[in-house]
């Protein structure tokens, strides 16, 4: 997915919005999905872009792995969801000629 956000520690990442992509893996069981051809019984996918969306549209941060945390706990709290990795990755132009910087945040149910 891709969303654009002012996040950074430089004040000139928090000026400009800046495109920032998410990578979402969710592990959950899905048998029962499988079994019922249910909506109900599974993860509303709308409902993880939604998390990431607000995320990095969102209240302006820092760190990559603010915003990862913040995508991954959210997404953990949704129902039948037990594991979640999420990659937040960006591209700022002060970056060049690096491709971009990327963190992975990988969080378990208790």
């Amino acid at each position: 997915m891709s969303f654009n956000g002012r996040h950074g520690v430089r004040p000139a990442e928090r000026e400009q919005a800046q495109e920032f992509r998410v990578d979402i893996e969710v592990e959950a069981d899905l048998s029962r999905a499988g079994r019922t051809d249910r909506l109900e019984d599974t993860i509303d996918y709308t409902q993880v872009r939604a998390i990431a969306k607000e995320t990095i549209e969102g209240e302006s941060v820092k760190l990559l792995e603010t915003l990862a945390s913040r995508i991954a706990d959210r997404t953990l709290a949704l129902p039948r969801v037990e594991a979640v990795t999420v990659r937040v990755a960006k591209r700022p132009p002060s970056m060049a000629p690096i491709d971009g910087a990327a963190v992975h945040v990988s969080r378990t149910r208790a």
